[in-house]
């Protein structure tokens, strides 16, 4: 089932209040952006707000008494933020700098043990590859990976991933959003089916193209490890994310990189076990200001809209442009039928994907390049506009035809 099938329908933005609220955002100003699933752009008040949390710390101290304080309540204040998106308890939520950092705490962090399985999927990301195939050398896990690329316009990717499992499977790692196709992947009923499988399966996340696009319940879903980030999609700053670790998963994942954020303290000043909560997987100083960044970047969107209406705009976007692509002679999109997030992956009959690339980049318009599968990616958000869809289409057209 769609995302989209548990909404409301047609949750509208009016186009004024849209510019208003897009204006606030300076890299919008000079160029046709569509670069969202790799960085979003950061709103006026999300950068006033960081350089304002940077003064005030400095000015009262910044390792005082009272800059403790303000930075606890950064760290708590953007927990429960966190948690308030994702309809979770703040207890579960672990703050991270990106999500390699947040997948790798439940990858390293399991107990693994020679000839234990994983199961991953054809479509994720390099780094998580390269930390899977070091697990495996370390530890003599069986890897195996599961071509859910082949599922993105027919075939059943829960039944799929459950026809791979093995007595021995540990853990399965897979994307929500799957950053190369845009496909959008039914995690509650691969979760369902893995579980009638092998019971005891834990199943990572990687969520780097889901937050700030579905609207989510993560307590509803019932994920193990959701790893996620704030630069992209929520157009925070970069550096700043965090994971998810269900209440009855947390058992099963252990500290690996430690440090006094991570631990209780005995009297005598010495550690006495882990924290409670999420924090027990975190280290030490951050970047705190940047807390604050993503907590205005927050207030930001859901002040403007909910997260369905946000939602809603976008896949009316992401659908324009997968029709105006497609209506290009030389152009097929990767999906053959209308995206269900704000990926749109596209090939040229030419196969000169750098090429087209670069030339949109001189002409200030941003896409990038994906190597597999080999194609082209744009990324639309809600903050996109219709004339610069309109305008990417012609564009490309344009320079295909010289």
């Amino acid at each position: 089932m769609s995302p989209k099938q548990n909404m409301t329908p047609q949750h509208s933005i009016a186009i004024d209040a849209l510019l208003a609220h897009r204006a606030q955002f300076p890299a919008l100003a000079n160029k046709q952006y569509f670069n969202y699933g790799g960085q979003g752009p950061m709103a006026q008040p999300t950068l006033d707000r960081i350089q304002d949390t940077y003064r005030q710390i400095q000015t009262i101290g910044p390792f005082s008494g009272a800059a403790n304080q303000c930075v606890s309540e950064l760290r708590e204040g953007l927990r429960d933020r966190m948690a308030q998106e994702l309809h979770v308890p703040s207890s579960t939520i672990t703050l991270t700098e990106n999500v390699t950092v947040g997948c790798n705490i439940p990858l390293w962090g399991m107990n693994w043990q020679a000839g234990d399985h994983l199961l991953m999927s054809d479509c994720e990301h390099p780094g998580i590859i390269a930390t899977v195939q070091e697990i495996q050398r370390r530890f003599g896990v069986e890897v195996s990976i599961c071509p859910l690329m082949a599922t993105l316009n027919q075939g059943d990717p829960a039944e799929l991933l459950a026809a791979q499992l093995r007595p021995q499977t540990k853990l399965v790692v897979l994307s929500h959003i799957l950053w190369n196709t845009g496909q959008v992947l039914p995690l509650k009923a691969i979760l369902e089916a893995c579980r009638a499988v092998q019971p005891q399966v834990r199943v990572l996340v990687d969520a780097a193209q889901s937050v700030g696009v579905l609207p989510l319940n993560l307590t509803e879903l019932g994920v193990d490890f959701y790893a996620f980030t704030g630069h992209k999609w929520w157009c925070g700053p970069e550096g700043v994310g965090g994971l998810y670790v269900s209440p009855e998963a947390q058992a099963a994942v252990h500290p690996t990189y430690i440090g006094w954020r991570s631990i209780n303290f005995a009297a005598g000043g010495q550690p006495a076990g882990w924290k409670a909560g999420g924090d027990r997987y975190e280290v030490a100083t951050s970047a705190y200001p940047l807390y604050a960044g993503l907590m205005a970047a927050l207030d930001f969107q859901s002040s403007f809209a909910t997260a369905e209406a946000r939602y809603d705009r976008l896949l009316a976007l992401s659908k324009q442009l997968w029709q105006q692509l497609n209506a290009i002679e030389s152009v097929e999109c990767l999906r053959q039928s209308p995206p269900e997030a704000g990926l749109v992956s596209f090939q040229l009959a030419s196969g000169k994907h750098s090429e087209l690339v670069a030339a949109l980049e001189q002409q200030s318009t941003q896409l990038r390049l994906i190597v597999d599968p080999n194609c082209i990616r744009a990324c639309v958000h809600y903050l996109t506009l219709e004339s610069e869809i309109e305008a990417l289409a012609k564009t490309i057209a344009r320079i295909l035809s010289d």
